[in-house]
């Protein structure tokens, strides 16, 4: 589980009318393109780092509102300068293998920032980045990634959501770069089918995928009630709810598997998790306790949830 400490946030910088910037009054070692799981009174999320290490003086997380998300909301609304909030340790594996390879950056929303992280760690090389938002407001860090490196803007409101053809004719000229993607679990796939189509080997594709537990973590205990029984599970680091249920041979809802249905909600009953993405549940919904199967990790040794 993840170990947590108290930090001081220095600075809050509004970076879009929905983002907020903590900068962080710490000292800690990480690598670009990781993240923090930060716990506060709403509950805990993971929120990646927009900074990098040796170039960048302080460490800094961004934060963007999610509809019905507590953790954003809360952390938008009432973080100011001087909080302490719990976070844990950086954590994740979505980093660069060398600072001078050339790469190929795709983002969507809030998707940009660890891939910002990751263009101002790099040394040499070239950095082709696509970055899709919903409109030209929408986009984190404009002025300063026009800064560093050309940028394709893809704007929903002038094109359309992408699609993987569209996608695929702005990536031809890159078949040979490794390719970082962020985002929406909706982006990220399109992304992944656009880069694949455009000659791009799977082997060199990187999808940002949290992990709230590192390697060598304690193994979680599940308890499920479905179907008039209670069953206790084993919930190995890193693993979804709803897979750790299906995996154990149980046959509880779902849908979409990506946050975007509410099919697979059930009731935390006792324990925390944290939700990787939620586009349906809302305020009303988290105060009678229900979360989605399919995005929870744990953050407590133990949890219990229901389907009844």
């Amino acid at each position: 589980m993840p170990t947590f400490r108290p930090i001081r946030i220095s600075d809050v910088i509004t970076e879009t009318a929905d983002a907020r910037s903590l900068v962080l009054d710490a000292g800690f070692g990480y690598r670009p393109g990781q993240y923090l799981t930060v716990r506060t009174p709403a509950g805990a999320r993971c929120y990646s780092l927009a900074s990098a290490p040796g170039v960048d003086p302080a460490p800094k997380v961004t934060v963007k509102r999610v509809p019905g998300g507590q953790v954003s909301n809360w952390i938008c609304d009432h973080v100011r300068a001087g909080d302490v909030l719990d976070m844990s340790e950086p954590a994740g594996t979505f980093t660069p293998d060398s600072p001078d390879d050339d790469l190929l950056l795709l983002a969507a929303g809030s998707g940009i920032t660890p891939i910002m992280g990751i263009i101002k760690s790099m040394r040499g090389g070239s950095q082709a980045l696509i970055y899709a938002n919903r409109d030209a407001d929408s986009i984190i860090f404009r002025d300063e990634l026009d800064g560093l490196l050309p940028v394709t803007h893809w704007l929903d409101s002038e094109r359309g959501v992408p699609t993987a053809d569209a996608l695929r004719e702005l990536l031809t000229a890159y078949p040979d770069r490794p390719a970082f993607v962020c985002g929406p679990e909706a982006f990220v796939a399109v992304a992944e089918k656009a880069l694949q189509s455009a000659g791009v080997p799977a082997s060199r594709i990187r999808v940002e995928r949290f992990e709230l537990e590192p390697a060598g973590s304690r193994t979680a205990v599940a308890e499920v009630e479905l179907d008039g029984r209670t069953h206790v599970l084993s919930w190995a680091p890193g693993k979804r709810l709803l897979d750790v249920i299906i995996d154990a041979g149980l046959n509880p809802p779902y849908s979409c598997r990506q946050g975007q249905c509410g099919a697979c909600a059930c009731r935390l009953l006792s324990g925390e998790v944290t939700l990787v993405n939620n586009e349906i549940l809302e305020e009303e919904d988290f105060a009678e306790g229900y979360i989605l199967a399919c995005q929870a990790v744990p953050l407590t040794d133990s949890v219990t949830v229901t389907y009844q």
